[in-house]
């Protein structure tokens, strides 16, 4: 598969929604309630099993909810420690 493939980047993005928002220390409700999104959507899109991929305005809404910049979320992440898990 390719690295970059729409798959791919929708798992970097959620991986990294997951790191920033454990290093804020926020809990899925408060990321839920600075994003505008429900707290059912965020606990999808951390849950690696179902498969959910986020749009840029909704990318964005995660990026000002962790005050970070949007390719925060674009980080490079290790994909063979998600394959073992």
């Amino acid at each position: 598969m390719n690295q970059y493939s729409k798959e791919n980047l929708s798992l970097i993005v959620r991986v990294n929604i997951r790191k920033y928002r454990k290093k804020n220390n926020l809990t899925l409700q408060e990321l839920a309630d600075k994003t505008g999104l429900t707290h059912g959507y965020v606990r999808d899109l951390e849950c690696f099993g179902i498969d959910k991929t986020p749009s840029l305005e909704t990318i964005g809404k995660f990026a000002n909810a962790l005050n970070i910049n949007v390719k925060s979320l674009f980080d490079d992440i290790n994909m063979e420690n998600l394959k073992r898990k």
